[in-house]
């Protein structure tokens, strides 16, 4: 599939460039010499970020479920939801920890959850943030980002396609590559 062009208002990404970004992002944390203990990955723009950045630097990856862009096939945002539960496959959330995420838009659900891990998690030490876009319309910086956004573009994630794609449509789907 060719990627459209972006402008001012959208920012079309591909897979390749999704996956460079996501490995630029953490280039640019390990620059900084910054050293952290788990990635906290925010579900679930931030999981395929938190995955990649957990085997990069070896080190546990934790989920913390969120949502708050449920409307119109994603596209409206309504009521933050922050998951109860943080999901590790041993021990607790601790340490030096940096949240990754896809991008911070209007900087809410960054900002609440900074402020869950400070009210709920006594033994994180040290916490800082990574996302691959940052709009300018954002409440809040991340401590690392790749690309700042002037425009706040609506970023067209690759993964967007299957937003609208449900089970009985995956055998054309399929098949649309075939010729």
């Amino acid at each position: 599939m060719n990627t459209p062009t972006s402008t001012e208002k959208d920012l079309w990404v591909s897979w390749d460039a999704y996956h460079r970004s996501v490995e630029q992002l953490a280039l640019k944390v390990h620059e900084s010499g910054w050293k952290f203990d788990q990635v906290l990955c925010l579900a679930r723009g931030g999981l395929r970020p938190g995955d990649i950045f957990s085997r990069i630097f070896d080190v546990p990856l934790a989920i913390l479920s969120t949502s708050s862009y449920r409307e119109e096939s994603g596209t409206l945002q309504g009521a933050l939801d922050i998951g109860k539960y943080i999901s590790m496959t041993k021990g607790s959330l601790q340490g030096r920890v940096l949240v990754v995420d896809d991008l911070v838009d209007s900087g809410i659900t960054l900002e609440k959850v900074l402020h869950h891990l400070r009210e709920n998690f006594p033994s994180v030490t040290d916490v800082k943030s990574a996302v691959i876009w940052c709009k300018a319309c954002s409440s809040i910086r991340p401590d690392y980002y790749l690309d700042y956004l002037e425009s706040n573009p609506w970023i067209h994630q690759p993964f967007e396609e299957y937003d609208s794609l449900r089970p009985h449509q995956l055998s054309a789907w399929l098949k649309k590559g075939e010729s």
